[in-house]
């Protein structure tokens, strides 16, 4: 708690306002040479003398422990009562206030601060405080300009064997360091000799971590808890849940067991909003979410199996692989799979089967990234194959905005904390793309390519300003973004308001259009199969799927057959052998 007094002086006191006038040149003194002092100038032989007054110093430097200083106060609520007096009784106050009010002393202290308030406001009266100056001038409109970003500072991985960066997390007060965790998932690609440590960068001194972790397995995740910048949780490659106190060293403070941990690689670790500040839950691809207080991690506290068919069936879980969980909804979380799916649950539920609530299918492959937008959080972006989606949560059919298939894979993405129209994305081609929803739909904004090797985890400090890049060698970048893609436009909220609500509307339009039509079409197939017996309108038998598809089979062949004959024409006429060569292909093609 910072106490901090503050002197202020009236406007009053510093005089009156000074109104500048335009006026002539006006000479207002001339000194003329005089000739009788050049008589008194004596020339000297100009020598020059070397003088070493000082003493000899040498350079050196002391390596001290930083001092960290804690500041307190005390709020003094009550004072200035007797000691018979109690402060919380209200007729004891009353009482003494009345006795107060008629003392002769009072009376005179508030006549004579009355003389001196008076004699201030007095003051105050005499200079208009709220005149505004320059008001005739035009208003300059700034410059618009163009999207960039500029290289800051490469994190390299210290090792010889250099691994992925899969995990980033910015440091909550100030984003002056960046914890990254370090691993290696290429199946059965690890090395004896490859480290186990991952590390915690000054943004500031890129030539050396400021601090190694030293896990029991390569972490894939990392967070720091954003109510204590002291600690941090880490999921690691053979499941284990790991929690550090960076005062304690480079050790684990508190380890899960193996048999109470997950059975795959834990992909996401996320701390949850509680009065404690010490609870977590963690995501892997063995299907399960589960969650911890860091205190004790013997075993979880909870869990949940991902089962599409909400029976908690492990086998048919899906696998998770990213997660996400918004401060201001504390029930809620949703789940990215491996298989596309994205999971929407409710964690206050009673029974497992109400848990997930709905699911959201919209990619091919694994959903790498998942995030709610920080100022419209029914709307949430996820990222997987070759394109990015943005959804809305009445919509569980389709999402209402998405980008073009991109020509490389993307990794990861997050939107940008100070703009709500901002997200950006990673590519295995080592570009970062910065898309602006408002400005450009259909292209980046921004497109930087970062490094030569494949991107693989994105972060953004929560002012908007850096972002934090990690790649498969092991770097990890630090962009610096410009104040257009990192300061708030005008009108941006409301722009975007209103662009997400028609994009919703207009996808619930399309969505009521398609089952409508699909209703239509499955009442007609019945009519139809009740008219033919049975079979349905255009339903073919097996014996006739077989002989249509041969005679496709052989009309193919017979027309690839004369494409060649014509080609081998064109080429050589006089030659008998080509012909040769198509009557050879024909019989066998007959023989067949």
């Amino acid at each position: 708690m910072e106490i901090v007094h503050v002197y202020t002086k009236l406007r009053g006191e510093f005089g009156r306002q000074c109104l500048f006038s335009d006026r002539p040149a006006e000479l207002l003194v001339d000194v003329p040479p005089d000739p009788s002092l050049g008589l008194q100038f004596i020339q000297k032989t100009p020598r020059d003398q070397a003088v070493q007054a000082c003493r000899d110093m040498s350079e050196h430097q002391v390596n001290t422990e930083r001092f960290e200083s804690d500041s307190c106060g005390i709020n003094h609520v009550e004072g200035g009562w007797p000691k018979d007096v109690d402060p919380d009784e209200m007729e004891q106050t009353i009482r003494f206030r009345k006795k107060v009010e008629k003392d002769e002393g009072y009376m005179n202290s508030i006549l004579q601060l009355g003389s001196i308030m008076e004699h201030c406001i007095r003051q105050n009266n005499a200079v208009d405080i709220y005149q505004l100056y320059f008001e005739d001038e035009e208003e300059v409109e700034e410059s618009l300009e163009p999207p960039s970003a500029k290289t800051i500072n490469v994190f390299r991985d210290p090792n010889e064997v250099k691994r992925t960066v899969t995990g980033l997390s910015w440091h909550p007060d100030g984003g002056r360091k960046l914890a990254a965790a370090y691993s290696c998932l290429e199946f059965q690609r690890a090395t004896r000799d490859m480290s186990l440590d991952s590390y915690i960068w000054d943004i500031e001194n890129p030539n050396r971590p400021e601090m190694t972790l030293k896990p029991a397995s390569p972490l894939v995740c990392l967070d720091y808890n954003p109510k204590d910048p002291h600690t941090l949780v880490g999921g690691s490659y053979n499941g284990q849940i790991a929690y550090w106190d960076t005062r304690r060293g480079s050790q684990p403070v508190e380890l899960c067991s193996v048999e109470q941990s997950h059975r795959d690689p834990v992909y996401k670790i996320i701390w949850l909003q509680s009065k404690t500040g010490t609870d977590a839950f963690s995501a892997s691809t063995d299907g399960q979410v589960l969650w911890w207080d860091v205190r004790k991690l013997s075993e979880p506290t909870e869990r949940l199996v991902l089962d599409p068919g909400r029976e908690g069936n492990l086998d048919r879980a899906l696998g998770a692989i990213s997660l996400e969980f918004e401060a201001t909804m504390p029930t809620k979380f949703m789940v990215g799979t491996e298989q596309g799916v994205v999971f929407s649950c409710n964690r206050k539920a009673k029974t497992p089967s109400e848990k997930i609530v709905c699911t959201y299918d919209g990619h091919h492959g694994p959903v790498y990234a998942l995030q709610r937008n920080p100022f419209f959080p029914k709307n949430f972006l996820t990222v997987g194959d070759w394109t990015a989606r943005i959804w809305s949560e009445d919509i569980k059919e389709s999402s209402i905005m998405w980008t073009k298939y991109q020509m490389a894979y993307l990794m990861d993405a997050c939107w940008s904390p100070s703009r709500p129209s901002v997200f950006f994305t990673v590519k295995t081609d080592g570009v970062l793309d910065v898309w602006d929803i408002l400005f450009k739909q259909n292209d980046p904004t921004l497109s930087l390519k970062v490094c030569d090797k494949a991107l693989y985890s994105l972060r953004v400090q929560d002012n908007g300003r850096l972002v934090a890049c990690g790649s498969q060698q092991g770097g990890a970048t630090l962009l610096e973004m410009c104040s257009g893609l990192s300061t708030l436009q005008k009108n941006e909220k409301s722009l975007l308001a209103a662009m997400f609500e028609r994009e919703t509307k207009r996808e619930k339009i399309l969505e009521a259009r398609q089952r409508e039509i699909r209703l239509k079409e499955r009442s007609r197939s019945e009519q139809s199969r009740e008219d033919d017996g049975g079979r349905e309108d255009g339903e073919e038998s097996p014996d006739q799927l077989i002989d249509r598809a041969e005679k496709d089979f052989y009309s193919v062949v017979e027309t690839e057959l004369r494409r060649r004959r014509e080609r081998d024409e064109e080429t050589c006429p006089e030659n008998g052998d080509c012909e040769e060569n198509v009557k050879e292909a024909e019989t066998v093609n007959q023989t067949e």
